[in-house]
């Protein structure tokens, strides 16, 4: 149990969404930088002409103030104003000047010329309209910083507040560190929780990682012995095998730095980002070496180049690559920096990425088996209060192909769905319960199925149910249903074997399995339904990997049309003739028609059982293998273990 005693109370919610005072403070600076540069009583620039010939002529101006060496201003009498209203503009952004003036302003070309022009001007004027020009020096220096210095400053000020805003995000949002490493830093001060011990299963993966982080702790070990430590490790696998798991357990059992980023973080839509964080990234390791690189995703700049012929070689990712190869293995390495990365792509990878050199190790992170299920299972299950008939070989068993993730959502389901019924503890039918939500999703006992498509359907698992039970290779059932979940209106669960290989018998008996839902449809009601459409999906995927890829055709022969590496030019066309591609559809058909007529055939020998199956079907919506044993009897090639844990 985790200890909440420290934790702070959640803050209230709080209803409607809060006023941001940051957009008062960008609209009053943009304001103010508005009428600085525009707005504001600005005076109106006019010539000496109009000013001689007009203001002085009808005795308009009040006085006149020389401002510095070649500008001189104008200020109006007040009951004068308004007869030169119709030259002002008008609007808030350079408006009407203001009453009081200057009103006009005007240029000349020196001090002296001026004077003598305004003195021969007003000549014949008495003493007391005449007009004696003031000189303000010290008005031009406040007026340039008004009209320049003052609004540069204020879009600084702006600027600089913007990037404080943008650098609060640690970095990430900082204008000036777009080419900076996005990078998680796990040193010795920080500590990861997650250790060897809670990662499940994997023996072999963990052995290889546990072992490049004894590399870390004592190199001298392996070389001492001329032994160099490996620069890279891949961690490969489907999705949910817990290849991050791995990585994160390294962060915790290392005792150097741990940088740790996603494959999309070196993707930005500026040109260069890519490469200069890459730069940037093993820039820090080398800082901090010895110490190990995590790269999730890998895929996201590691994909084969050249692939699409209507790109050039200047692509932004492909650029990102190079540079990443160039730091892997470049004239300027350093072999204390260990790069692990994940992927569950890795046929699409460069080939330059996967060398030795670069990356020394593939790590095959696979779907775990039956004994390491159960390891995961019991990881998983120490935070939950158990029933005493909950048993881990059994719930192992029953999720067959489940990832580590898929076994921690089980986990997490079965809990869920005891506490919805009120229990005391997760019992054995809430994990079941669990598993049949995962796989075949949410139960619709609600959804409106008339008394004839109710029939066809439990005629239709039962059908499947009849030859799994039948044939040889098929999957053992395990249950039967026809509540409807999800999208599918019936629904069967099998145990598959867990196997290595598959032969081609166990291929056709798979097949003929699938294909007992549509023969029991056309044997029992003459007609077929549309029910079958998932059933005939999957048979005919099966019957062409069959003979195009398995070679498991007389007629195609030993070949195989399928390049499991990815790393194949079959792009504009199919790797086989035309005359080739009728025979795989011509076989393929064959195949499928064979198990069908199988299918029929069985179902008319076990006529009797299989109506027995689906009236019991209709009565109790739900059936269990036990009543395809009380049916049929036990199936005469079953192993003992299938049953080992069924009863516990």
């Amino acid at each position: 149990m985790t200890d909440n005693s420290n934790q702070k109370p959640p803050k209230p919610v709080e209803r409607g969404q809060r006023f941001n005072p940051t957009w008062i403070y960008i609209l009053v600076l943009l304001g103010l930088i508005g009428f600085t540069l525009f707005g504001g009583s600005r005076p109106v620039r006019t010539d000496w002409r109009e000013v001689k010939n007009t203001m002085l002529e009808r005795h308009d101006i009040k006085r006149m103030d020389i401002i510095g060496d070649n500008m001189v201003e104008i200020y109006l009498k007040k009951d004068r104003y308004a007869d030169y209203a119709t030259q002002f503009p008008s609007g808030l952004w350079n408006g009407a000047p203001d009453e009081n003036g200057p009103q006009f302003y005007f240029k000349i070309g020196s001090v002296e010329t001026f004077l003598q022009d305004l003195k021969d001007a007003q000549a014949e004027f008495a003493d007391s309209d005449k007009i004696y020009p003031e000189k303000k020096d010290e008005s031009t220096i406040w007026g340039q910083f008004a009209q320049f210095i003052l609004p540069l400053l204020l879009i600084i000020l702006f600027w600089w507040w913007i990037f404080k805003r943008m650098s609060r995000n640690g970095g990430a949002g900082n204008i000036f560190s777009v080419g900076k490493s996005q990078a998680k830093i796990f040193d010795r001060d920080s500590h990861v929780n997650i250790t060897f011990n809670d990662v499940a299963g994997l023996s072999e993966a963990k052995q290889e990682v546990e072992e490049i982080v004894e590399f870390l702790k004592n190199p001298e070990k392996y070389t001492k012995l001329g032994g160099k430590i490996p620069k890279g490790a891949l961690l490969v696998g489907p999705p949910g095998t817990g290849k991050t798991l791995l990585a994160k357990a390294v962060a915790g059992e290392a005792n150097v730095p741990f940088f740790s980023m996603s494959g999309s973080d070196f993707v930005e839509m500026f040109v260069g980002v890519g490469a200069s964080r890459v730069r940037d990234l093993f820039k820090q390791a080398k800082e901090k070496s010895p110490c190990i690189v995590f790269i999730d995703e890998i895929d996201a700049i590691g994909r084969a180049r050249g692939r699409n012929p209507n790109f050039g070689a200047n692509d932004e990712r492909e650029n990102t690559l190079n540079q990443l190869l160039t730091e892997m293995d470049g004239f300027d390495t350093n072999s204390r920096v260990i790069i692990l990365a994940a992927t569950n792509r890795a046929d699409i990878l460069d080939r330059a990425l996967m060398r030795a050199g670069r990356f020394d190790r593939q790590i095959h992170v696979e779907l775990p088996d039956l004994n390491e299920r159960k390891e995961i299972f019991e990881v998983h299950l120490r935070p939950l209060k158990l029933a005493a008939e909950v048993n881990v070989a059994f719930l192992a068993r029953q999720t067959p192909g489940f990832s580590g993730a898929d076994i921690a959502n089980v986990c997490n389901e079965a809990a869920l769905i005891a506490a919805r019924n009120d229990h005391q503890d997760v019992q054995k039918q809430d994990f079941l319960d669990a598993v049949d939500r995962i796989v075949g999703g949410l139960e619709k006992k609600n959804k409106i199925i008339s008394k004839d498509e109710k029939q066809r359907i439990a005629y239709h698992e039962a059908g499947h149910a009849t030859i799994s039970w039948k044939l040889q290779y098929a999957h053992p059932l395990v249950k039967v249903t026809i509540v409807p979940r999800g999208k599918a209106l019936g629904a069967a669960w099998y145990l598959p074997e867990e196997r290595s290989l598959t032969t081609k018998e166990q291929l056709l008996d798979e097949i003929c399995s699938t294909l007992g839902g549509r023969a029991a449809e056309q044997l029992v009601f003459s007609t077929i339904s549309s029910g079958a459409q998932n059933d005939l999906e999957k048979v005919t995927k099966t019957a062409y990997a069959m003979i195009s890829i398995f070679g498991m055709s007389d007629k195609i022969g030993n070949l195989s049309f399928y390049d499991s590496s990815g790393q194949s030019d079959y792009t504009f066309g199919k790797p086989y003739s035309e005359k080739t591609a009728e025979i795989i559809d011509a076989e393929s058909k064959r195949l499928i028609e064979e198990q069908y007529q199988r299918a029929l055939h069985i179902l008319k020998e076990n006529a009797d059982g299989h109506r027995q199956l689906a009236e019991r079907l209709l009565d109790r919506e739900v059936i269990f293998g036990e009543d395809l044993e009380e049916i049929f009897g036990k199936r005469p090639w079953e192993t003992p273990e299938n049953h080992d844990d069924s009863n516990n």
